[in-house]
């Protein structure tokens, strides 16, 4: 591999270190600023430090790589390997060899709520001017999510369209699925499904230890496609439907609260989509 000069690309994002970090490596919205590089870009990985990652495209082309380290909203570094074709890493030969060896290292630091990411490409040879122009353009894609930063959740339901807009807002069904752990059940739901109207789910432990009412207002409903609605602490959720063949695709993009961690609220938030998905399937 010919000698070439590292790359260095940088952004300041005025948002918090841990959704900067979150916004780069969560599949949802890593999928949204690789999208820049090739669209449909996701990568598969444990993401923890030494283990492999293969970064992908949809038609199975891409790069497979070992995380060389991994520092939790400081650092990330990729040590690459070589390449992948219909989803086969490749032996590394004359014509494969352009990402053996490179190194892609991404340092975030923060100072007064605003966070720099520094990124360092080392040793990639004939990508240069390709990544010269990409690199900016992904970095601010990933300004943006960071700077209007909401987590994503979403399941999709083999159910139609119609059906699944039903199960996800007539308060009858509402009160059969909308509760993270089985200890838990929501006893009464209203909803009134139209823009300016009032919606209050109640979620209770069984035991009658803790309760309380998830409730807000509608900001727009499109049915059977999208809803907006701002709960009662003024946080915003966005809410789309899609068909997907014979199942129905259910994307939630939440504002995160700041009292606890980013992992526990979408993990919360996922688990109620699950128990939909469960409930709409298996009524």
């Amino acid at each position: 591999m010919s000698h070439v000069q590292p790359l260095h690309f940088s952004a300041a994002v005025h948002a918090p270190i841990s959704q900067v970090w979150w916004a780069l490596w969560n599949d949802a919205h890593y999928r949204q600023w690789t999208a820049a590089f090739s669209e449909g870009s996701y990568a598969v990985s444990d993401w923890k430090q030494g283990s492999a990652i293969h970064f992908l495209t949809p038609a199975g082309t891409g790069m497979y790589s070992r995380i060389q380290e991994k520092e939790e909203n400081k650092k990330m570094v990729f040590s690459h390997i070589g390449e992948i074709k219909n989803f086969i890493e490749q032996p590394i030969d004359e014509k494969t060899r352009a990402w053996s060896g490179a190194v892609e290292e991404y340092v975030l630091t923060e100072e007064s709520g605003t966070t720099k990411v520094d990124v360092t490409l080392t040793g990639l040879s004939g990508f240069e001017a390709h990544f010269k122009v990409m690199f900016p353009k992904a970095l601010a894609i990933l300004k943006s999510i960071a700077e209007n930063f909401m987590l994503i959740c979403e399941v999709t339901a083999k159910a139609s369209l119609a059906k699944a807009w039903d199960y996800w807002t007539v308060p009858s069904h509402i009160t059969r699925w909308n509760f993270a752990a089985d200890d838990w059940h929501s006893p009464r739901a209203v909803n009134d499904l139209s823009a300016g109207g009032k919606f209050n789910y109640r979620m209770e432990a069984k035991d009658g230890s803790m309760g309380f009412d998830f409730e807000g207002i509608y900001i727009s409903v499109i049915p059977k496609s999208y809803m907006e609605y701002a709960i009662a602490d003024g946080r915003k959720v966005k809410i789309t439907f899609s068909e997907n063949g014979n199942a129905t695709r259910i994307v939630q993009s939440f504002e995160p609260e700041n009292k606890n961690p980013l992992e526990m609220q979408q993990r919360g938030w996922q688990s109620i989509m699950d128990n939909f998905k469960k409930y709409i399937e298996n009524p």
